[in-house]
């Protein structure tokens, strides 16, 4: 995550703001059309190694809510940008934002557009921090700062991917995937601790003091999950 200067022009911005943004925005509307709006029947997500996730329809219909919320905010309010820039390779949400000044560049992997709209919403958070606005989106997390408010957010952003894959068939992503998938099997701040250790080094290590053998734990569940180390321990250098 930067924060620098851009150098996109107004014209530009506007050729180039919000791509996934609007194809989940025209999902939504589509849901919404012919009648009341009825939320689609959630799926049963199922990653190549036969882990599962079965979302539950209540908790969607409340997160239906907010992304609806979340996603007019973002189209409609002239007052910030959150530009898409296609990258050649996956990126996590926290490598790939940039803010200055009203704008939110966000980096989205070429072969995975529907994942913008995502790391919009991700940028929209942070965002909205920087204007003192996160009582629009974020209550919950108004007062706080660092790795609490980091959580509340990435926490938010697994809920939404939960409900773009489960209940519109967004494709698969994997970084949004092995969030999604820590989190609703309880290695939420294992994730994160991982992934960005050395931005959480005091929490991190206060948290493996509190929970002994957590680590190796989550580490052992992710290589099963997804045949691979979790982000933080794919270096073989790593300490």
């Amino acid at each position: 995550m930067t924060f620098e200067l851009s150098s996109h022009s107004t014209a530009e911005r506007r050729r180039r703001r919000m791509s996934g943004a609007l194809l989940l925005a025209g999902a939504l509307a589509a849901g919404a059309c012919a009648g009341a709006y009825s939320l689609p029947s959630p799926r049963t997500l199922v990653n190549h190694t036969g882990a599962r996730i079965q979302a539950d329809e209540g908790r969607l219909a409340v997160i239906d809510l907010w992304v609806r919320r979340q996603q007019e905010d973002i189209v409609a309010d002239p007052s910030f940008w959150i530009i898409e820039d296609r990258s050649a390779v996956e990126n996590y949400p926290w490598d790939a934002l940039s803010i200055s000044g009203d704008t939110a560049v966000v980096l989205v992997y070429a072969s995975a557009p529907e994942s913008g709209a995502f790391m919009s919403i991700y940028g929209h958070f942070h965002l909205m921090r920087v204007f003192g606005r996160l009582d629009e989106v974020l209550p919950e997390a108004i007062d706080s700062v660092g790795y609490p408010l980091e959580r509340a957010i990435l926490s938010r952003l697994s809920d939404a991917w939960l409900y773009g894959r489960a209940a519109y068939d967004i494709p698969p992503y994997g970084p949004l995937d092995e969030l999604l998938f820590s989190k609703e099997n309880g290695y939420l701040d294992a994730f994160i601790f991982s992934s960005r250790r050395e931005e959480f080094e005091e929490e991190r290590g206060t948290w493996l003091q509190e929970n002994p053998g957590r680590e190796e734990e989550y580490r052992q569940w992710f290589l099963e999950t997804f045949e691979m180390e979790p982000l933080g321990f794919r270096d073989p250098d790593h300490i």
